[in-house]
């Protein structure tokens, strides 16, 4: 069926993109705007595959005519609360450059370099533009990007996005669908004076008609429920002065309630350990891989993240030329399944990498495209030279793996193909293209049976409604399939309905500072809850890691002491913890070979962690609460994880030594981590113990309250405790 999907939310100055879903690219799809305000002057969009921006808060009704008939989609659209912002650098800022060359790039803008270029004022670099309320990421740079390129947060104030929580069920003649609400921060609301909006899913038979709203909470009668054959999606919006992440429940006949957006259950639990896949053997082949998961379960890993295995022309694999094949390197398919089968004995899940927002240059729907053959002209975002701020390229130099991707039609002139940052050799797919689209769907379909779940590669270039499209469809397959993205700076909205997992990177930066003794240890506790204050909902999952492929070693930048914190901390956090291959063996180098003959005692104390928190619960899906405390050194940290059964209480340690530390709650003696006990210190002050790197101990005793000791040990390695 082409129904466009679920009733979609946004704000006025927001861009929403509608299409058909499953399209068949030789039908025709035809767009009508059946509602909007009365004083909207927006126009149904042109083409299968439209872009709009409301103009006018309320609702919008949009009717798709297709094959298969005429199916409606509403948007519901809130008041623009963008603000004008002023992006400001001082010329000397950046290395010598030409201003003609300086453009701004961030999210506002896709990336694009050279769109949007700021004024030289004074000796001073000004741009203006509306954003809403929040931090903003963006870089003032020199042609496409180079070092020396300066980046910084700009924060517009506001009131940040309130957030939403639906649950249901049965009460006397009614299903009961219940809103908890909280508000957003800065708002002038509070969390029970926000209203609630409840919407039935445009494709199922029932209406807003069928639902009794009131304030928070919205009934289905039983009575109604038993004419329906199929669940019922009821979606709903906290509202105060912004608007929420969606959320969705499916009611069935039976009126059994589900939550149509929690993650996969086996993730909340899991370790992930990403694998640079030709750097992990020597012979780099699914075979030797094979042979090499007797490691991964003695590391206690649950999920293998494996970067591109399908073919690529380059060692990283993220240019892909063949969607439907393994990488003639690694391997046959066949090996790659069997590979997987291996994992699955393991009990360890397999997710790879998903490179959809581009192809390689070389894949043979580009040179179809470029050569502006029918079906494929459109394959990708094609832009006139004339627009850009691109230089003529060679046309008689054939390709040109340096320059932009390029092309020469009679009736366009040349046309040069849309690539974010300076990456040449990757250019954007065209989601307006109903082929590409299609082709698209077809590749998540292809492996969808053979791995447990994709890492989305610049999950941020590829539209919304073609995220949301692919989680229902793979959740249509099997509900425990993972969707991770790749989306930098990370943004709520790819948890509506799209993916159940999201790179941390706030935590990540701050883990660096720390490390580096540049901020204090205790600025992770902020740093983990910053998802919350982002309006990102309680059901989304973050993943939690020190490095990856795209980023240096821990180690080599921060050193041996602050790398064993700083693994302790993704491993002791709430979130999923990511271990990137080498991490525990020593490398130094972000994707050289596997140091198999690294650093043992290193492995061991990951392997320590990743026990510890497979056998206490509190550590993988346990609250995390202040303790207060004192030590003798602000590189040192202290925090509580408790469940109903299990309370934890976590110490970690960034610096050299060991730290000492006072808290006045009475704590059990075995450490958790290495299963030794550990000498503690009671008087009068409190219970006072040190730390070189962790130490979890259980909490006999509630914590009320903590006090540092002044004491400073300079204990050495040998005497750690």
């Amino acid at each position: 069926m082409h129904h466009p999907g679920p009733p979609r939310f946004a704000a006025v100055g927001e861009t929403v993109e509608l299409a058909p879903r499953t399209p068949d690219p030789a039908a025709t799809y035809r767009w009508s705007l059946l509602e909007k305000p009365a004083d909207s002057t927006l126009e149904a969009p042109v083409g299968p595959v439209g872009h709009v921006e409301p103009d006018a808060p309320g609702i919008y009704r949009f009717e798709l005519e297709g094959p298969a008939g005429s199916a409606s989609q509403r948007l519901r659209v809130f008041p623009d609360v963008r603000r004008q912002t002023t992006f400001e650098l001082d010329r000397d800022e950046l290395p010598e450059h030409d201003p003609e060359d300086v453009s701004i790039i961030g999210p506002f803008n896709d990336h694009l370099a050279g769109r949007d270029r700021p004024q030289l004022e004074d000796g001073t670099y000004v741009y203006d533009v509306d954003l809403p309320p929040g931090d903003h990421r963006h870089g003032f740079i020199r042609d496409e990007g180079s070092e020396g390129d300066v980046w910084t947060n700009r924060t517009v104030p506001g009131p940040g996005r309130p957030r939403i929580h639906l649950d249901g069920g049965v009460e006397d003649d009614a299903v009961v669908i219940t809103a908890a609400t909280e508000a957003g921060t800065d708002s002038d609301y509070g969390d029970d004076e926000l209203a609630v909006e409840f919407y039935v899913d445009d494709r199922d038979t029932l209406s807003d008609t069928a639902l009794e709203v009131e304030g928070t909470t919205a009934r289905l009668s039983l009575t109604t429920l038993d004419a329906i054959s199929e669940p019922v999606r009821v979606h709903a919006v906290a509202v105060g002065e912004r608007h929420s992440v969606a959320d969705c429940v499916a009611v069935g006949p039976d009126g059994a309630v589900d939550r149509v957006n929690d993650p996969p259950e086996w993730i909340r639990d899991a370790v992930v350990y990403e694998v640079f896949v030709r750097s992990f053997t020597d012979e780099a082949t699914f075979e030797s891989f094979e042979r090499r998961v007797p490691y991964l379960e003695s590391l206690g890993v649950d999920c293998l993240w494996l970067t591109p295995i399908i073919e690529s022309p380059t060692t990283h694999g993220y240019h892909t030329t063949d969607y439907f094949d393994t990488a003639s390197d690694l391997g046959s398919r066949e090996a790659f399944e069997s590979f997987v089968d291996r994992c699955h004995e393991a009990g360890i899940k397999v997710v790879f990498d998903l490179v959809i927002n581009h192809t390689a240059r070389e894949h043979a729907h580009f040179d179809l495209s470029a050569a502006g053959v029918e079906g494929y002209a459109d394959w990708y975002v094609w832009e006139s030279l004339a627009g850009s701020h691109l230089s003529e390229p060679d046309l008689e130099g054939g390709r040109d793996a340096d320059g932009p991707p390029h092309r020469y039609l009679p009736d366009d002139g040349t046309e040069v193909a849309q690539y974010y940052f300076n990456w040449h050799g990757i250019p954007n797919v065209n989601y307006d293209s109903l082929s590409a689209r299609a082709f698209m769907l077809e590749v998540i379909d292809e492996w969808a049976d053979v791995v447990d779940g994709y890492r989305c590669d610049v999950a941020w270039g590829v539209p919304h409604g073609f995220w949301k499209e692919v989680s229902d469809r793979l959740n249509a397959r099997d509900s425990e399939f993972l969707l991770l993205d790749e989306t930098i700076p990370r943004d709520p909205a790819y948890a509506e309905a799209e993916f159940d997992v999201h790179y941390d990177t706030t935590l990540y930066w701050t883990l660096l500072e720390v490390g580096k003794g540049e901020t204090p240890a205790d600025a992770i506790l902020e740093a983990v809850r910053t998802p919350a204050q982002e309006a990102f909902p309680d059901w989304s999952l973050h993943m939690r890691y020190i490095e990856n492929h795209d980023e240096p070693r821990y180690l080599d930048v921060c050193g041996s002491d602050a790398q064993r914190a700083a693994a302790a901390a993704v491993l002791t956090l709430p979130g999923v913890p990511m271990i990137y291959y080498g991490q525990e063996r020593g490398a130094t180098d972000y994707r050289q070979p596997m140091p198999w003959e690294g650093d043992g005692e290193s492995t061991a104390f990951h392997r320590r962690l990743v026990a510890a928190r497979r056998t206490n619960p509190a550590l993988s899906r346990g609250d995390l609460d202040d303790l207060t405390y004192d030590a003798d050194t602000d590189a040192a940290v202290a925090f509580t994880r408790e469940t109903d059964e299990q309370r934890l209480a976590v110490f970690l340690h960034f610096g050299d030594g060991t730290a000492t530390v006072t808290v006045d709650s009475v704590l059990e003696t075995t450490d958790l981590v290495t299963g030794e006990p550990v000498t503690l210190e009671t008087d009068r002050e409190g219970t006072t113990m040190r730390v070189d790197d962790v130490c979890v101990l259980e909490i006999a005793e509630p914590v009320e309250d903590a006090r540092v000791s002044t004491e400073t040990d300079s204990s050495s390695e040998a005497e750690r405790t």
